[in-house]
């Protein structure tokens, strides 16, 4: 008999991170429960999967709303069995100043970004726990700690999702439980959503560079699956930067983006203000994983490679330090010579 498939659900599957995150789990064979709201999408994410030899299923779920979250759960597991790793992925924003947002408006990012984590966890969690294993990977950002102008909604919620991760991971601590959960704090990406998310900027929405590729993110995601020991990853130093410095600094971090934090999430020229946005509808088509930003973006992190390969890391530094110790008995006067020969010598 074969390996059984590893059973994985993603959230915000259609596209952007979750198209990317998709993509990387199919290359080692897993059966995917692709959840969003775009048909067309999730059946160009379906077709990829096949493609790449795993198995898909597609389920057209609004992640804001619970009952369509936990149906999703169980049709998962009717079809695909029992679910290994859940990753929380959906999101939405808008790109405006706190002083022209609605209500409603924050209400919709915060069930979307925030209390889809949540519903997603509370499905996963009902299953998991019984059987005593399985993994909840949140997809965090740099903005989960250090939040920025004209996006207060989404740092917000992103803000949100820390605080209930760490609550779920020390109440998983306290019962020793073998379900994980680990968090991923993302740099920049070039995804889609900068342009279909709902935008009242005068100009072009942008990630705030650097700028990454939705595959950096991805191989991030499908380590800390398999690693969710660890509380949290950082795939990109822009992303620790951001974070840490944060910590050290706020009050200068406030004043610094307060200068610089307009322009930087705006480029090339005015935006269309009757484009298509995605805040309450998905926006029709197949968007794929990448955004605008092919040009700018890195596909590479050298700080990922770090954080996948910390047992090499610490191999070379012990070697390092080996070396050293050799070295410098080497050149010491007298260093390993037998006690004898001193005396003969000194006699």
């Amino acid at each position: 008999m074969g390996r059984k498939r590893e059973v994985v659900v993603v959230t915000g599957a259609s596209a952007g991170v979750g198209r990317a995150t998709v993509r990387e789990f199919a290359r080692h064979g897993a059966a995917i429960g692709l959840l969003a709201r775009g048909r067309e999408g999730l059946e160009g994410a379906r077709r990829e999967v096949e493609a790449a030899g795993g198995q898909a299923l597609v389920l057209v779920v609004d992640v804001a709303n619970p009952d369509q979250v936990e149906a999703a759960a169980q049709e998962v597991e009717e079809s695909l069995g029992p679910i290994d790793i859940w990753i929380n992925n959906a999101m939405t924003s808008v790109f405006s100043p706190i002083k022209r947002m609605t209500a409603e408006e924050f209400k919709r990012v915060t069930e979307v970004t925030y209390l889809g984590y949540v519903y997603g966890t509370l499905s996963a969690l009902k299953r998991m726990l019984p059987r005593d294993r399985g993994t909840i990977v949140h997809v965090g950002s740099a903005l989960a700690y250090r939040s920025i102008p004209l996006q207060a909604a989404y740092c917000a919620s992103k803000h949100a999702v820390l605080g209930f991760f760490a609550s779920l991971r020390t109440e998983l601590l306290h019962d020793q439980s073998h379900v994980h959960t680990t968090m991923v704090q993302m740099p920049a990406l070039n995804t889609p959503q900068f342009g279909w998310v709902k935008s009242r900027l005068p100009r072009k929405a942008q990630p705030v560079p650097p700028i990454y590729q939705p595959e950096v993110a991805a191989r991030a995601i499908y380590y800390a699956a398999h690693h969710p020991k660890r509380r949290e990853y950082y795939p990109a130093w822009s992303a620790i930067r951001a974070i840490f410095g944060n910590k050290l600094v706020p009050s200068i971090a406030d004043h610094y983006l307060a200068r610089s934090g307009y322009d930087s999430q705006q480029y090339d020229g005015a935006d269309d203000p009757n484009r298509p946005h995605n805040l309450w509808e998905p926006v029709p088509g197949d968007h794929g994983a990448r955004g605008d930003f092919d040009k700018r973006a890195y596909l590479r992190s050298s700080e990922l490679w770090a954080e996948t390969h910390v047992a090499w890391l610490a191999a070379a530094a012990g070697l390092g330090v080996l070396g050293t110790m050799l070295a410098f008995f080497r050149r010491t006067p007298g260093a390993g010579t037998r006690p004898e020969k001193i005396l003969r010598k000194t006699a």
